[in-house]
């Protein structure tokens, strides 16, 4: 069995992924300089590249989907065949990255706004012909504070992005979806809306509530043929995160039982398994992508 895995090991992983316009789209991490896919991540991505998630067509709006997290998504999704629309308060990144994947448009819009939102659905389904499924993916990480720190300010912000955003968008889009004879949506929490870290009170009660807003949309459309799960992430390395240290980035390393933070695209894996119909017997489900450091307790 050791030979198996070694010999499964030594293959290596394309650098590129084959886009719907012909283009080659280099991996993010080596985009990012992080020095190429972890030994670990290999052979698990080996055997996804190969999967279809039956999303030929489809049009999948996906929110803060110009970098990052999103920026993911949208390729993957794309690479196995959806439309994207990328929705993005940079309008001007939203369209360069519709741009290089193909067969994509681009949108500014502030999920902050149900108005902004509400617009950017209509042009959407003006523009594609329908829309089959979401990403909620835009967020901030605000200021570090406990409440009694937290400026009014900053709460409104975080709460009006990372949560509130997550409503007006399920708000814009259900009307469409449901229109379209139903859909996925994909609302992205974090490890955050599960468990709690110091000094952090805005982000963890928003994500926390993204959470619930999940579950709440999914026994509200379940039977209507709307499904709707939620990923927590925790730590990934993007722009939103490219504000730390690269210490602190080692030391969470250390903190995940996988000894490595988890990849953009391993989140974007798992996002787009929860819009394909693969994943048509679940909706309600919160989908940690973690490394396992939500499993761990530390006395």
């Amino acid at each position: 069995m050791q030979k198996i895995w070694a010999a499964r090991a030594e293959t290596p992983l394309p650098n590129s992924m084959k886009l719907p316009n012909g283009a080659e789209q280099p991996r993010l991490d080596e985009a990012q300089g992080a020095g190429g896919w972890p030994h670990a991540a290999t052979q698990h991505a080996r055997r996804r590249a190969g999967l279809d998630y039956e999303l030929k067509d489809k049009v999948i709006l996906v929110t803060g989907g110009a970098s990052g997290l999103g920026e993911a998504v949208a390729i993957k999704a794309a690479s196995q065949g959806a439309r994207i629309a990328i929705v993005d308060l940079n309008a001007e990144a939203a369209e360069a990255l519709s741009q290089r994947i193909g067969g994509a448009r681009g949108y500014g819009a502030n999920v902050a706004t149900y108005e902004d939102m509400e617009r950017t659905c209509r042009n959407i389904v003006n523009d594609f012909g329908r829309l089959d499924g979401a990403v909620n993916n835009a967020g901030i990480p605000g200021d570090w504070a406990t409440v009694v720190e937290c400026s009014k300010e900053n709460w409104e912000r975080v709460i009006g992005v990372n949560l509130t955003g997550v409503f007006n968008s399920l708000k814009a889009e259900l009307p469409h979806i449901l229109d379209a004879g139903g859909g996925s949506i994909v609302n992205m929490a974090s490890v955050s809306g599960l468990l709690a870290q110091p000094q952090a009170s805005a982000y963890i009660a928003a994500k926390h509530g993204v959470v619930g807003l999940t579950k709440a949309t999914a026994i509200d459309f379940g039977r209507r043929g709307v499904r709707c799960n939620a990923v927590c992430p925790s730590y990934v390395r993007t722009p939103m995160t490219a504000v730390l240290d690269e210490a602190v980035f080692r030391g969470m390393e250390q903190n995940h039982p996988i000894g490595r933070l988890a990849t953009a695209e391993e989140v974007a894996d798992v996002a787009v398994f929860l819009l394909s119909p693969r994943s048509g017997g679940m909706t309600g489900s919160v989908h940690l992508v973690d490394g396992g450091i939500a499993a761990e307790f530390k006395a």
